[in-house]
């Protein structure tokens, strides 16, 4: 017996409704806004298991959402993370010049990447803050307008 047709109509709603019921959350909609961006911000960093405790600290201190601060920090997801981390070591490097190469899988996979040195980890650092300032504005700014667009006079309110 097959699942009925509509099954991924199903999901699709019920994600559509946990989003929604995420991002009205109490609050304004620059609140929400803060908490996203605190949240990408050190998302961005390769501080593996601290990122959500950064990401909800740095909302708390800009005032913002925690939970979405929280969420945010999934930016760099175990599919996402080595691929991140490469381009803040590239955007590091172009800023501070050619540093060492960039470690191995079996490196990456063993944490041996503080072991490196000074050399590879100013460019990490350097690289995980430009590139996460930038998204930060730019998610959380478009998530800020987003919201305000929302809210402008003449449109209803969501349901």
């Amino acid at each position: 017996m097959s699942p009925p047709r509509y099954a991924p109509r199903r999901r699709l709603r019920h994600w559509r409704r946990q989003l929604l019921r995420l991002w009205r959350q109490g609050g304004s909609h620059g609140h929400r806004a803060r908490g996203l961006a605190a949240g990408i911000f050190t998302g961005c960093y390769p501080f593996f298991g601290l990122q959500i405790v950064l990401g909800v600290a740095l909302a708390s201190l800009l005032r913002g959402c925690p939970i979405l601060a929280a969420a945010g920090t999934w930016i760099s997801n175990p599919v996402t993370a080595l691929p991140l981390y490469w381009f803040n070591y590239q955007v590091g490097s172009l800023l501070l010049g050619a540093g060492p190469a960039f470690p191995s899988l079996q490196q990456v996979q063993e944490g041996a990447l503080w072991d490196l040195g000074l050399a590879f980890s100013s460019r990490l650092m350097l690289g995980s803050t430009v590139v996460g300032l930038v998204s930060a504005l730019a998610l959380g700014g478009g998530f800020w307008c987003w919201g305000r667009l929302r809210l402008s006079p003449g449109r209803r309110p969501p349901h």
